[in-house]
């Protein structure tokens, strides 16, 4: 019995696994070649490789090879460093502005103590 429910969440792991490659896959692939250029990180080509290497293990090696944590990692470098550094890059990133200057303040403008 325990063993059964063991598998069942090694599957739900697997799953995520799966659909968190597949999910940035999907991002690699609307991203810009030119923003991969200007973050200063490896080609679109080169992601989109990788990022589908990743998918591909994932879906027909399960968790229980050691393949799957290769393309874990690099999945999460996509996520953490490199699909920040896009979203800098194409103006898609960073705090949230709608409109009002540099002064301003998560209370409105802030006026100097006048």
């Amino acid at each position: 019995m325990l063993v059964e429910g063991f598998g069942e969440v090694l599957s739900w792991v697997s799953i995520g696994l799966l659909v968190f490659s597949a999910v940035a896959l999907v991002d690699a692939a609307v991203r810009r070649e030119d923003a991969y250029r200007a973050a200063d990180k490896q080609s679109k080509g080169f992601w989109l490789i990788i990022l589908a290497i990743a998918v591909a293990v994932n879906l027909f090696f399960g968790i229980l090879a050691f393949l799957p944590v290769l393309g874990l990692i690099a999945t999460i470098v996509y996520m953490v460093d490199v699909r920040p550094a896009l979203r800098q890059v194409t103006g898609r990133g960073g705090p949230r502005r709608r409109g009002g200057s540099s002064s301003d303040g998560p209370y409105g403008p802030y006026n100097g103590g006048r």
